[in-house]
């Protein structure tokens, strides 16, 4: 399936564009996600270095292990980074010609894992536009015991709390600023297969993982294949600028080694 078109609906487009999330289900099948479940833990266990005990860490480094860019280290998983499926849904819902790749990221939350707290995406990113989107993709069926991840609907517009990273501050200043702009607060298990797909700047968080297992999750983050670099705004997008867009210029579309274009029209 990875190769074949999956069709959006105008009624699911006019969804994304106006609240800058939207889950689709049978994106995967049940077999591509259990071939992928395994290659990609496989891959998680070999690269992950980290060894502090889950109680010693930080709000951050409890909400998940993160590791990234697995399409440069394995063949079968760049097929899924690649998939033309996926980034034509990225294209199609953000109503661009093409994408390209800005990284791609495993997130695997433990048995234990705190929240991941609210915050936006963009934040970490030198991008010009708002036209970014990121593929969440469970390796599982993920119930909401084992942290799904919640969006704050239409809260794109919101610019308060955009310059905050993960961090306990950020779950509390931005949870009541949504609280009291009454954003709706989505909150749904995922089925197998089921995709999520949002923007840069929706305000969006996770749950704790109370089950007994780990919640696998590889993303694919989008961009215009058009996306032109900006002078970074903090250290954070210094640093992306450095790792996942190495070569490129302020000013100038992104379009080095690290960032194919994955789709166009």
């Amino acid at each position: 399936m990875l190769d074949t078109a999956y069709s959006l609906t105008t009624e699911q487009i006019a969804f994304y564009q106006k609240n800058a999330f939207i889950k689709l289900k049978e994106v995967l099948s049940a077999a591509e996600i259990v071939h992928f479940n395994a290659i990609i833990t496989k891959k998680v266990a070999a690269l992950n270095t980290r060894i502090i005990p889950l109680e010693k860490r930080d709000t951050y480094g409890k909400a998940f292990l993160q590791l990234f860019n697995l399409w440069t280290e394995d063949e079968q998983i760049r097929a899924l980074i690649f998939s033309k499926r996926l980034a034509k849904i990225a294209a199609d819902l953000m109503q661009v010609k093409g994408v390209r790749l800005y990284h791609d990221q495993a997130l695997f939350k433990e048995p234990g894992g705190g929240i991941t707290p609210w915050h936006a995406d963009q934040h970490y990113w030198p991008l010009a536009t708002e036209k970014t989107v990121t593929a969440w993709i469970p390796l599982q069926a993920t119930p909401l015991e084992m942290g799904p991840l919640e969006f704050s609907a239409g809260s794109q517009s919101i610019l308060a709390g955009r310059e905050l990273s993960i961090s306990d501050e950020s779950e509390t200043i931005i949870k009541e600023n949504l609280r009291i702009n009454h954003f709706q607060h989505v909150i749904e298990p995922f089925d197998v297969g089921e995709v999520s797909f949002h923007s840069g700047w929706v305000f969006h968080r996770a749950g704790a993982n109370a089950s007994d297992v780990t919640r696998k999750v590889m993303t694919i983050i989008y961009m215009d294949k058009d996306m032109t670099l900006k002078a970074p705004e903090n250290s954070s997008q210094q640093n992306d600028w450095n790792t996942w867009c190495q070569g490129a210029r302020v000013g100038e579309f992104i379009q080095t080694p690290l960032n194919p274009v994955l789709y166009e029209t």
